[in-house]
């Protein structure tokens, strides 16, 4: 097995080394291959190690080398294979693999195809890195590892100079979180002298429940989380990151990078569970993401803005899951949010490809009849993301709900509204894209096209996973006790208090209870649905310019004007600040320079006259000199 972990990191690796030095001479279709092929020869590992390892396994450690040792902790450059990571692995190889293929029709015509290809099996490398690591040093290369390659994805168009500024914001706003990760890690080594999980996990017990030094550390492992998954209020960066290609908004800001932190603070459950207060601010982080995340997604235009807005706000059900201490049902939306919002962000690139490069669904309409795989794949998307019944949106959000009201009704009160909103913006794109009259140029009306064959499978796929996904993890009462299959499979990697806790809630709540709020969400979607469809079909409504928007469609057009409040407050200060800084160093720092410059010029003018070359006057001075020594001699004794 050991051979076949290496293998699965390795190849990805191997395919950005082959592409990066020898892309550029290779035809484009061994690029895309080449780049293809190693990341889904690394899911078909993946996949024969997750069919033979048993779900009460305990951890394989495979060790490739000590890196180091620093009073007393011992550092290995070692990978932990167990549920967690498997789970993980099979998301980003396997995800990964597809749009890849994807991305082989997308990108066929762009100059930087060989590079394109380079980054993004490096950052298949890098999330690997992440989240096979057996230890927080390892999971923070990879954490700055997909860091770097977001950055260089984002602003792969580079001579652009907006989406070069979005690359910056993205990388910037990053770094911040990253600093409270790396404080944690700092505190975690100090505290438990150790950095692997399994020896923190035993050490933990040392740490007072509730005390400050917990509380520490997990609330900087989540500042952490909260740049890599985007929430309040480090989330502005992952809409603007939509300035990326399109397969890159889905394998990086929908499917993997953004997951990172949910990842974090499952694999870090043994410390999450002594720090509640953390957990409570976890979950507050979360509702607010996700509600002010949908509210924008109301009013947007540009269609994958809409899809970044709905990231984040489906991100914010994972963090709510999460501080609920529901980490399956938070693993289970991470898994569900894979295959749908990949496949929406891949179907938003189709319609993107067929209408000659147009984002913005002003432009659009009257798609369905003219791109009818990518229609009926994106409405399976939309679908399942909205919570139709049974689609695996709707299961795992359906789990995230429960748990909301089992921790306090007033959650999952607002959770439904942000389920509401949900449905209310993806009906809207579906219908302004796919449905009336065609509102563009007839230059694009002739370009319209449907995607080519290597664009339209991995559709097809990620469709069906879209639908049959939820069966991984059915309610209780569907399934009449045999629910549980991913909460089984992920029991070994979570404490006793975690599963505790998850069972307590899962008690706390009647059968009747839970058939009731089901029952609610199930009329609410198709409430939702019936209301969106009447107005954006029946009625006709089309959207307008954002400065056209009055009242609250004003404000979530503007997105709160947020972006122009973090500018005001943040980079006109800091803007500032190097101006001052600037003035000091003209003013100050310069002529403090200058002025010593200028005087050891001056002393070397003067000296320069006494050195005149004249051998009597050297002589008279060095006898005066020793007459004055001698002088001075005789008169100290």
């Amino acid at each position: 097995m050991e051979n076949l972990i290496f293998a699965i990191l390795l190849l990805p690796l191997a395919g950005f080394i082959i592409n990066g030095l020898f892309g550029k001479q290779l035809p484009k279709n061994v690029v895309g291959g080449i780049a293809t092929l190693v990341v889904f020869i690394s899911f078909c590992i993946a996949g024969y190690i997750f069919l033979n390892f048993d779900k009460d396994s305990q951890p394989v450690i495979v060790r490739a080398f000590e890196w180091f040792r620093i009073n007393g902790v011992q550092v290995n450059f070692s990978f932990q294979i167990d549920q967690l990571s498997l789970m993980m692995v099979m998301i980003i190889t396997g995800i990964g693999s597809l749009i890849h293929l994807y991305s082989i029709g997308y990108m066929h015509n762009d100059s930087g195809f060989h590079r394109f290809f380079a980054y993004l099996n490096l950052f298949i490398f890098m999330m690997l890195l992440l989240v096979m690591g057996s230890n927080y040093v390892i999971l923070f290369i990879g954490w700055e590892g997909v860091g770097l390659c977001s950055y260089l994805l984002i602003g792969f168009w580079y001579k652009n100079a907006e989406y070069g500024k979005a690359a910056r914001k993205a990388f910037i706003m990053n770094r911040i979180g990253d600093l409270g990760l790396l404080m944690g890690i700092f505190m975690i080594a100090f505290h438990t002298n150790a950095l692997d999980f399994l020896s923190v996990a035993q050490n933990a017990s040392k740490f007072e429940l509730n005390g400050t030094i917990i509380i520490f550390i997990c609330a900087s492992l989540f500042i952490g989380a909260v740049g890599k998954s985007a929430q309040i209020p480090l989330f502005t960066w992952l809409p603007d990151a939509m300035a990326g290609p399109t397969p890159v908004s889905a394998l990086i800001h929908a499917a993997t990078m953004v997951t990172a932190g949910i990842y974090l603070v499952v694999r870090s459950n043994f410390l999450y569970v002594l720090a509640p207060t953390v957990m409570d601010g976890i979950l507050f982080t979360g509702l607010l993401t996700a509600l002010i995340a949908a509210f924008f997604a109301l009013r947007q235009n540009d269609i994958k803005k809409v899809l970044a807005y709905s990231t984040v706000s489906q991100l914010g059900f994972m963090v709510v899951a999460l501080g609920a201490g529901a980490y399956t049902a938070a693993m289970f939306h991470l898994m569900t949010h894979a295959f749908f919002k990949a496949l929406l962000f891949l179907g938003s690139g189709s319609v993107i490809h067929a209408m000659g490069g147009e984002q913005d669904m002003r432009f659009m309409g009257g798609l369905k009849d003219k791109i009818k795989i990518t229609h009926i794949t994106f409405l399976i998307g939309t679908f399942a993301i909205a919570g139709m019944p049974l689609f695996s949106g709707m299961i795992s959000k359906d789990e995230i709900l429960v748990a909301a009201w089992a921790k306090n009704p007033i959650f999952w009160v607002i959770l439904f509204l942000i389920a509401a909103l949900t449905a209310a913006y993806m009906f809207r794109m579906y219908y302004l894209t796919f449905h009336g009259s065609f509102r563009g140029s007839e230059a694009q009306a002739k370009h319209i096209h449907e995607s080519p064959l290597n664009m339209t499978v991995p559709l097809a796929i990620l469709a069906v996973l879209s639908v049959v996904g939820g069966l991984i993890n059915l309610p209780h009462i569907i399934a009449h006790g045999d629910y549980s299959r991913l909460q089984h499979w992920l029991s070994p990697i979570l404490t006793e208090s975690a599963k505790s806790q998850m069972e307590a809630n899962l008690k706390g709540i009647s059968i009747t209870t839970e058939y009731f709020l089901i029952g609610i969400t199930v009329l609410m979607f198709f409430a939702v649905w019936m209301f969106i469809k009447n107005r954006y079909v029946n009625k006709g409504k089309l959207p307008v310019d954002e400065n056209a928007y009055t009242g609250w469609e004003r404000l979530s057009a503007k997105k709160l004007y947020i972006d122009e409040l973090y500018h005001a407050i943040i980079v006109r200060t800091v803007e500032g600040f190097g101006r001052a800084g600037k003035m000091f160093d003209n003013n100050v720092l310069d002529r403090v320079v200058h002025f010593i410059g200028d005087g050891a010029e001056e002393s070397g003018k003067s000296m320069k006259k006494i050195q005149n070359g004249n051998v009597e006057n050297y002589v008279l001075i060095m006898t005066l000199a020793i007459g004055f020594i001698l002088i001075v001699n005789f008169i100290l004794q």
